[in-house]
Order: C-alpha cells, then structure tokens, then sequence
C-alpha cells in the first residue's frame, strides 16, 4: 500500500508530545513546574483534522499540567500520560473509539515509539526523530517535531481524504 493509500484509510491521529507536539527540550521555572511550548499552527491543524471528523489522541511517557491544559483547549480527551509502554494503549483506544489499528496513525520521535508505530496503519516520524525511529516510519515530515511536523500531516490527513478544501473554504473566501 502506497502512502496517499494509507493516509486516506486513517481516522485517528495519535500524537507523542515530547519532540513532536514540542521540540523535546524540557524546561523548569524556579518553582520546580514543567514549562512546554506548542506549536500554535500545529493546534489549528490539529483543529482543522478534528472539525473534518478525524479524532485525535495523545501516547507520552510523560506527565505534565502544560499537556492537560493544551488537551482541554483542543478538546482532546484521547490522552494517555505517564505510559512506560505505549503500545498498551492500542486496545484501549480500538475500544473508546471503534477505529481498528490499520486505521490509525501514530506519529513518534524516539525510541520509545517504535513499539507503538509496528502497531498501527501509519507510521510518522518528524524530520529530527531517531534514525531508528525513520528507519520503522510508512512517512517522515520534512519539519522538526514542535516546529510544524504535526500541522504538515494534519494537512497531508486532509488532502489525502479528498477534505482540505473544504477545510480552508472558510479563511479564503
């Protein structure tokens, strides 16, 4: 199956945070709080696939409120936190969402993706993951991860199923 093929076939975008939502770099203040930046054009894209009909979830290792709160302003409640492995959460999403694996797609970094990626239809790497990690992708983004990876295949999602104009008909009339 060639990838324009694959893309078509996903409904559920799974999404690492650390080096894909955000550039990897883990930050604290003074107080000891975890600080994140996230892409704002990867969240419109991220928008732009939900408003289309596409879900979307989060698989991370890591716990952190700057990653509840980006979910609560996306309206993501697909987030599996704290994950040692993250192919564990394959049943649980097939189970809340009804969307068989083939037609899901996970997009990862580093080597605690590769189990997860095996696992699903379509296997992203961003443009500065692993080499491991591109060596097991279907796709890897020309962006870095938290420098627009995530927007870049939240439009390929919606040109591969026949949705992109519809999604911007709005912003360019």
């Amino acid at each position: 199956m060639d990838i324009a093929q694959r893309l078509g076939r996903i409904e559920l975008l799974i999404l690492d945070v650390d080096g894909v939502l955000t550039t990897g770099e883990v930050v604290f203040n003074g107080r000891g709080d975890e600080i994140k930046a996230f892409n704002a054009r990867d969240g419109f894209g991220m928008r732009l696939l939900q408003a289309a009909g596409m879900q979307i979830a989060i698989a991370t290792g890591r716990k952190s409120e700057a990653l509840a709160r980006r979910c609560r302003e996306l309206d993501i409640d697909l987030v599996f936190d704290g994950l040692r492995d993250k192919a564990a959460v394959i049943g649980p999403l097939a189970a809340r969402t009804a969307v068989d694996p083939e037609r899901m797609a996970f997009m990862g970094d580093d080597l605690p993706d590769i189990a997860l990626m095996k696992r699903v239809g379509l296997a992203i790497a961003v443009a500065d993951a692993h080499p491991l990690v591109r060596q097991e992708a279907h796709l890897t983004t020309r962006a870095r991860g938290g420098r627009g990876a995530v927007r870049e295949v939240c439009e390929r999602l919606l040109e591969a199923r026949g949705k992109w104009q519809q999604a911007v008909e709005r912003f360019v009339r």
